[in-house]
C-alpha cells in the first residue's frame, strides 16, 4: 500500500480561487515535513509562464516553492535541465501540485520523460500528489477530459487511483451528463468533484472529501443493475 496522499480537486485552488487558500492550505498540511518543498507542474497548460508566476505569488512564504517545466531545457537553478536530472529533483520534493489544462498532452509528456514513474515512486515514498482539473484526472485510471474539444472519456490515466474521475462536476454543464453516459457505456465508475471540492486519498483509499465552498460536493458515481447511481459524499467545508 502506498504511503503518500493524493488530493484530487474538481476545481479551485490558487488558479481558480486566488483569494481562497483553503484547499491549498489543506494540501500543505499533509506534507511529511514543514516547511514543505512544493513543486508545481504546469505541463497541462504548456508550462504557462503566467500560471507559474501565479503559483509563486500564492505559495511564496508558505513553503519552499519550485516548478518543473518540460517544454524548456533552460538550465535554471530551480529546474532540472534534462530528463536525466529528473530523478534526483523529484525525489527531493514533498508535494506536487499539478495545474489544469490538456490531460492528454500531460500524460504523453510525462511518459516520454519517465516522469509518470518518478511521481509514482515519490508517492509510494510518502509524497503528496495534488492538482486541479487535469491535475485531478491524471491520477485515476480514466475519466472525462476536454482535451479533444468536447467532453470525452479517456482510459489511459496513470492508474494510481482505481476507477475514473470527473472534475468540474457542477462548474461545466456538459460534465455531469457526459460522465454518466460514459459510465453507462462501460467506463469504470469512480468519483466526481464540484469546483471547490476535493477528494482526499491516503494511499489509494478514499478517506474523505473537503471543500473551499460551503455548497461544493464530491460524489461516487457507479453502475448498478444497468443504471447509473450518483451518491453525494459527506464533504467537509474547510472554512469557518
Amino acid at each position: 500500500m502506498a504511503a503518500g496522499h493524493i488530493v484530487a480537486m474538481g476545481g479551485g485552488g490558487f488558479l481558480m480561487e486566488p483569494d481562497n487558500p483553503l484547499l491549498d492550505d489543506y494540501v500543505l498540511s499533509l506534507a511529511p515535513r514543514q516547511p514543505a518543498r512544493v513543486c508545481y507542474l504546469p505541463t497541462a497548460m504548456g508550462d504557462s509562464a503566467t500560471h507559474i508566476t501565479r503559483f509563486y505569488r500564492a505559495f511564496s512564504g508558505r513553503c519552499t516553492p519550485t516548478d518543473l517545466t518540460l517544454f524548456s531545457t533552460a538550465a535554471l537553478p530551480r529546474r532540472p535541465a534534462t530528463t536525466a536530472e529528473l530523478a534526483d529533483f523529484v525525489a527531493a520534493q514533498d508535494v506536487f501540485y499539478v495545474g489544469g489544462g490538456n490531460t492528454v498532452h500531460l500524460l504523453a509528456l510525462w511518459r516520454a520523460h519517465g516522469l509518470d514513474q518518478l511521481l509514482r515512486r515519490a508517492w509510494e515514498g510518502g509524497a503528496v500528489l495534488s492538482g486541479v482539473s487535469a491535475g485531478m484526472l491524471c491520477w485515476f485510471s480514466g475519466g472525462m477530459t476536454d482535451s479533444f474539444g468536447g467532453v470525452d472519456a479517456i482510459r489511459d490515466g496513470l492508474g494510481l487511483l482505481p476507477g475514473s474521475a470527473c472534475p468540474h462536476y457542477d462548474g461545466e454543464p456538459l460534465r455531469r451528463p457526459a460522465y454518466q453516459r460514459a459510465i453507462a457505456a462501460g467506463l469504470p465508475g469512480g468519483h466526481a468533484a464540484d469546483d471547490g471540492a476535493a477528494l482526499h486519498f491516503s494511499g489509494d483509499r478514499l478517506v474523505g472529501a473537503v471543500s473551499s465552498r460551503p455548497a461544493a460536493r464530491a460524489y461516487e458515481v457507479r453502475l448498478e443493475a444497468g443504471a447509473v447511481v450518483e451518491t453525494a459524499l459527506p464533504t467537509r467545508y474547510l472554512g469557518a
